[in-house]
């Protein structure tokens, strides 16, 4: 089944958008403006430990997202990967289609467009190219670019940066709970804890005030971790306004997702977000979702839990979680 990109229909010269991606008139960026005057929380990792324990409570209880600075990722490291994934979309797009995935069977990973369609039928203004990055045993490297072929290296390079700062933000999230470091990776995997790699490509639009690059969501994940290119567009929704998130050079972006809001019943919430598009210029992030194995069982900790602090969420496989999230089941 031939699908219809993002990109090609960008890269055709519409003045105007097709239908399916006119956005009803509430969700539309020009009747859902941003409020001025708004920062989202820094955080630099070179603060003392209980500042950033604290600071990281703090925005993940308030905001459920905050610019991670001071993190050793190399800014080098950080600019090949976007080089690669830049490459990989400039490629000839029957390159691209021979990494083509196939949603129907349930697999996403792979080159992708439409990675969800909401119950009225529109779309979202993306294209995208998504694969685990880890364990080894999740990853399957014949869905990896062979070009560039620098590729690989690359992100498995990213990969071992990204374990690192994974273990160290749930170190100081359990911590900042009252508990033991270690808590919230057992809980979530242990080792077996995967990530996954997406690549957000959102190409110039011709109408970006009618449309949106992802519609407002939480994640389903523990944890996103992401770098975007210089096009901002990245929006969190904090006292009922979306707020812009400017561009910050090598920081990460960390997101809280649905799986700690829920095992830390609701102390840390997953963050409402979404993405504008921009009219001259093509917008790109490279999304790294922290999840526990399809098996895990995911509930709010019993330590949070007593007469006082019931608990607010039901007890379910992350598999469970994920069926009923993808279908707009209520968890």
């Amino acid at each position: 089944m031939e699908v219809e990109r993002v990109q090609a229909l960008s890269h055709g010269g519409l003045h105007e958008l097709p239908a399916q991606f006119i956005r009803l008139p509430h969700e539309r960026p020009e009747n859902s403006k941003a409020v001025e005057g708004v920062t989202v929380p820094v955080i630099s990792f070179s603060q003392p430990h209980d500042v950033v324990v604290e600071e990281i409570f703090k925005a993940c209880s308030e905001w459920g997202f905050f610019l991670l600075t001071d993190h050793e990722i190399e800014p080098s490291l950080i600019g090949r990967l976007k080089e690669v994934g830049e490459e990989f979309f400039k490629l000839p797009q029957k390159e691209k289609e021979s990494y083509a995935n196939d949603p129907s069977t349930g697999s996403f990973e792979g080159y992708g467009t439409k990675m969800t369609r909401n119950l009225d039928e529109k779309v979202e203004w993306v294209d995208y190219y998504f694969h685990f990055m880890s364990p080894p045993s999740r990853v399957n490297l014949d869905i990896w670019t062979k070009n560039p072929p620098s590729y690989r290296g690359v992100t498995e390079e990213y990969n071992g940066e990204l374990l690192k700062i994974t273990n160290k933000l749930l170190e100081l999230l359990s911590e900042g709970l009252g508990l033991e470091g270690k808590v919230l990776k057992s809980c979530l995997g242990g080792d077996g804890i995967e990530l996954e790699m997406k690549i957000n490509m959102y190409p110039p639009c011709p109408q970006p005030q009618l449309a949106l690059g992802v519609e407002p969501h939480t994640d389903m994940s523990a944890l996103t971790l992401l770098v975007p290119n210089d096009v901002p567009g990245l929006q969190v929704w904090k006292d009922d306004n979306w707020v812009a998130v400017d561009y910050l050079p090598n920081a990460l972006f960390v997101h809280i997702g649905d799986q700690i809001e829920v095992l830390s019943n609701g102390k840390y919430k997953s963050v409402l977000h979404r993405s504008l598009v921009s009219k001259e210029r093509m917008r790109m992030s490279w999304a790294v979702f922290v999840v526990p194995p399809h098996e895990t069982v995911i509930g709010p900790l019993p330590e949070l839990i007593d007469e006082k602090n019931p608990a607010k969420y039901s007890t379910k496989t992350y598999a469970e979680y994920r069926y009923r999230k993808f279908n707009k089941i209520p968890q």
